[in-house]
């Protein structure tokens, strides 16, 4: 459960989740973002959980396996082979986002932020992303990590590590907020927050909630399914999946606490865009009291979140390749990171020497990222509500998930609210809505 946990809280909770709370008016959209989370959110990942459990292979033998016993057309296992080439591409570049944070770590306990002007920390910033030897490095580092915890296994590789990172990074989130209560600014970071003004919400604000409580549960990248592979059946699944969801969104609410305070105590926006977090924060960083230790701490969490959630993209792949190619654990975990390492090489190059050569006005990184999560996963992820909404029999899903309203609730949302959700993401993210 801390290792499912751990693949859903990781960038999108601490760095996306605070900067689009900040764009879209703080506490309408924190409502309409919790909204989304439990009718759209919930079901689906109980939904791919359920799918591993009962499975109980990798995510294409598990589809294929639930199909034939539904009496269908065994090709469904191509929504589990879309998971597992998802996980591939996505860690392809989650990895390159994840080699910064992991730079600044040392950075942030350099005292590089210390006095530092905003012309300066940009510098800095760009100064990483635009050389490619240096990029490389940071997430060659963190592709080694996440490769060595994925080959040590199920018990001495996910569980040890989760068991030490997630309580970590609880626990270096909690001390941040405990800072940002000293800066004086905390009641007015809170009031942002969960004091809703919903004439700042418009539509896009929906669409945006929408897609980042469908995507920060790491739903449709086959991490999911094949934890839930590993999940014992004595388990409660629907106790399961609300634990992984209300800990996720936990996160992110906190992380909004810790950061929110610090950028109105400095007097900078909250809706920075996506910079947030390695420009303007740093800038924060470099002025306040104790700036180097709360930097070096908030950065180490960043790159905790990072590799929990690299470990999930990384697993369906090994997981694969030692269950059909009867590859070890080793020969599979370099094969599949030798892949991924070549494939971020054009991520890496999209932020310098391949920043002119765009595809459709997109560089390769975005085009990556626009693929993964505007197409591919809301339709893996309409896959799966159809396939266990509709497809499956009754009786199987209800001996997973357990008879009573619980299950009457989630098979009502996965049949209709679930679907048309992901329809919605998905004609927005053709241009269909606007």
């Amino acid at each position: 459960m801390l290792a499912a946990t751990g693949s859903a809280v990781g960038l999108g909770n601490i760095w996306k989740f605070p900067y689009i709370t900040g764009e879209n008016g703080g506490g309408a959209f924190v409502l309409l973002y919790l909204g989304c989370i439990a009718l759209i959110g919930i079901p689906l990942l109980m939904a791919e959980i359920l799918i591993g459990r009962r499975g109980k292979q990798s995510p294409p033998d598990a589809m294929k396996t639930l199909a034939i016993e539904a009496g269908v057309s065994p090709r469904w296992q191509l929504v589990g082979w879309v998971g597992v080439i998802t996980g591939f591409v996505l860690l392809s570049f989650y990895l390159v986002v994840a080699g910064w944070a992991l730079a600044y770590v040392f950075n942030a306990g350099g005292g590089a932020f210390a006095g530092a002007s905003s012309d300066r920390i940009g510098g800095l910033f760009g100064s990483l992303v635009g050389d490619p030897l240096a990029s490389t490095l940071w997430g060659t580092l963190v592709l080694a990590i996440t490769t060595t915890i994925v080959i040590k296994g199920v018990k001495q590789g996910l569980e040890r590590a989760v068991t030490i990172m997630m309580p970590g990074l609880l626990l270096i989130l909690l001390i941040l907020v405990g800072y940002s209560m000293t800066t004086g600014q905390f009641v007015h970071g809170f009031e942002f927050m969960f004091s809703p003004d919903f004439s700042k919400l418009n539509g896009s604000s929906v669409l945006v909630a929408l897609g980042h409580a469908f995507f920060t549960l790491s739903i449709a990248g086959g991490g999911m399914m094949t934890y839930g592979s590993y999940l014992p059946k004595r388990v409660s699944l629907g106790k399961t999946v609300l634990t992984i969801g209300l800990l996720d969104t936990l996160v992110a609410l906190i992380a909004g606490l810790a950061i929110f305070p610090i950028v109105f105590a400095n007097g900078l926006e909250p809706g920075a865009g996506p910079g947030l977090i390695f420009v303007t924060l740093p800038l924060a960083f470099g002025q306040m009291p104790l700036g180097q230790l709360v930097g070096t701490l908030f950065f180490i969490m960043l790159s905790f979140a990072a590799l929990t959630s690299a470990i999930s993209l990384l697993e369906p792949a090994v997981s694969w390749l030692t269950e059909k190619r009867g590859l070890s654990r080793l020969k599979a975990g370099v094969l599949t990171s030798a892949g991924i390492w070549l494939l971020s090489l054009g991520s890496v190059f999209s932020f310098n020497i391949w920043e002119e050569h765009k595809l459709f006005g997109k560089t390769f990184f975005d085009v990556l990222d626009y693929l993964t999560s505007g197409w591919i996963m809301p339709l893996s992820g309409l896959a799966m509500a159809i396939f266990t909404g509709w497809i499956m029999s009754r009786a199987a899903t209800r001996d997973e998930v357990g008879d009573g309203l619980g299950y009457r609730v989630w098979l009502f949302l996965i049949r209709y609210a679930v679907p048309v959700g992901i329809l919605v993401i998905f004609l927005n993210a053709i241009g269909v809505l606007g």
